[in-house]
């Protein structure tokens, strides 16, 4: 089986630091609030992809530069581009941009989007395909694509946001591509907990940190159960949940934590 290490991985088009197992990934355009272009989308593809195989990086941040986290596609290296293609080449654009969260999901690290400023568009993609999102009070989020004249079905937004906060709010941001601030987020369930922008980074540091140490195994299961019982039905899922218990009965981790119990002590968790 392929396996990597990817604390030297060096970021071509955004920027890239590990430090122990927590990789964290910056969108580093801040004059620009955060957008994304061609070819920042395809390096975050293709990094998301390899995190399958890393064998290091045990949880990710994922967070912009400069007071924002993501501003969505950037209007002239990708928009203007867009309007003089033809139709293969904007399938194979829309395709490449479902791919990357397609990756985010299918990567076994929890992923982290912590969320200062504007979110919005493609950007507020990447924070549906997070695991984790925390944000600030003065943070907008906001699904822009019915602006520029097309559907609010990109990037999966109509499956994933539905499932994030419910079939009629998903409706009303998808339909209105209206602003919304942080704390109606938060009480939507977009966000898992607004934090002070001063601290928004080191809250995720930690929160990252705290799963890096836990049983990294199960935590890739349950973000494997997640993703594939969104489709099945109860009796599908139960079935299905009974067996990644049961292989995560067999880990080391497991017996680790029953003889930590036993003597009173906090588990040490290796992910194996």
């Amino acid at each position: 089986m392929k396996r990597i290490q990817l604390a030297g991985y060096q970021a071509t088009h955004f920027g890239y630091t590990v430090s122990g197992s927590v990789a964290t990934i910056r969108l580093n355009r801040p004059e620009r609030k955060n957008p994304l272009t061609f070819d920042s989308y395809g390096e975050l593809r293709d990094l998301f992809r390899e995190l399958v195989y890393a064998t290091d990086i045990k949880a990710v941040v994922f967070t912009g530069e400069g007071g924002n986290f993501c501003s969505g596609g950037d209007v002239h290296e990708i928009i203007g581009p867009l309007v003089k293609m033809a139709m293969p080449e904007l399938l194979e654009f829309t395709r490449m941009t479902g791919d990357l969260v397609k990756a985010m999901r299918a990567c076994p690290q929890p992923i982290i989007a912590a969320i200062d400023g504007v979110c919005t568009g493609a950007g507020a993609m990447i924070a549906c395909g997070a695991d984790l999102r925390l944000a600030t009070a003065r943070s907008k989020l906001a699904f822009l694509f019915v602006r520029v004249g097309l559907a609010g079905a990109d990037m999966g937004a109509c499956t994933l946001l539905p499932r994030l906060i419910g079939l009629s709010r998903a409706a009303d941001l998808l339909f209105t591509g209206r602003v919304v601030g942080g704390e109606e987020a938060a009480m939507f369930g977009f966000h898992n907990r607004l934090v002070d922008p001063e601290q928004l980074l080191a809250e995720a540091d930690a929160l990252a940190r705290s799963l890096a140490e836990g049983p990294t195994f199960g935590h890739a299961m349950t973000k494997t159960m997640l993703w594939q019982e969104w489709n099945s039905g109860l009796g599908e899922s139960i079935e299905a949940e009974a067996q990644a218990q049961a292989i995560c009965m067999q880990t080391k981790d497991f017996e680790r934590a029953y003889h930590a119990f036993a003597a009173k002590q906090k588990p040490v968790f290796e992910g194996n």
